[in-house]
């Protein structure tokens, strides 16, 4: 499974936007690393956040900038994870995502609809993230490089392997498979179910009307990408 690091810039970034970020390093990958950088006396909240080290940054101006794309490049070097997730509205990383993408490296870009278009255009793919914070089906996934997740690549696998005279598989036996091979609820994404995760998701999947025996389809042409 694809390694992921999440990077976050505490300063930046409310902490209510916490579980969206993991749901989507969950889609990405196996998160490795889950931190979040700032000043830990300013009461940001991402101390509390279970599964997140906060980075003591300091209080000097740009500290958390500094001390997050240091440890990212650090990072990057060591070869120990193949995907960044990087959670700013700050155009000031478009560098450290750039430098990050000529090491081969995907980075998603995570923030909010103020993130400057350099920053996003610099990502690999970028998720606008929704100014509500509990308006999860708000956020969408930008067009700047639209592609398969990692979660779709592990479906398309799944699919592959017990698939039906080529019909794909159905849509109960995915969910069981899911949870056997790669211990994913479907239940802890923004969709919610299946069904809705493919119907928003036309370009990669094909799925019958509902019913008992609905089978669901990966389009290779999708992956293509």
């Amino acid at each position: 499974m694809t390694r992921v690091a999440i990077f976050i810039d505490g300063d930046n970034i409310s902490a209510s936007h916490a579980a969206r970020i993991a749901e989507i390093g969950r889609a990405e990958g196996q998160v490795e690393v889950h931190r979040a950088y700032g000043n830990a006396s300013n009461g940001s909240g991402w101390d509390d956040i279970p599964g997140v080290t906060l980075k003591h940054a300091g209080t000097g101006k740009n500290a958390a900038d500094l001390l997050l794309s240091i440890d990212a490049i650090e990072l990057a070097l060591t070869g120990a994870v193949e995907r960044f997730i990087l959670a700013s509205s700050d155009g000031d990383f478009t560098h450290l995502a750039t430098r990050l993408r000529e090491k081969g490296i995907t980075v998603l870009g995570c923030g909010e609809a103020k993130a400057p278009a350099r920053f996003q255009a610099a990502c690999t793919r970028f998720v606008e993230l929704s100014a509500n914070a509990g308006g999860a089906l708000a956020d969408r996934i930008a067009t700047t490089h639209p592609g398969p997740t990692q979660l779709d690549r592990n479906i398309r696998e799944v699919i592959a392997q017990h698939s039906q005279n080529g019909k794909g598989m159905r849509l109960v036996d995915l969910n069981i498979k899911m949870r056997e091979r790669w211990d994913i609820r479907v239940s802890t994404y923004p969709e919610g179910n299946w069904r809705s995760y493919f119907t928003r998701r036309p370009e990669l999947f094909a799925i019958d009307p509902k019913g008992p025996d609905a089978f669901v389809r990966f389009l290779p042409g999708g992956f293509s990408r």
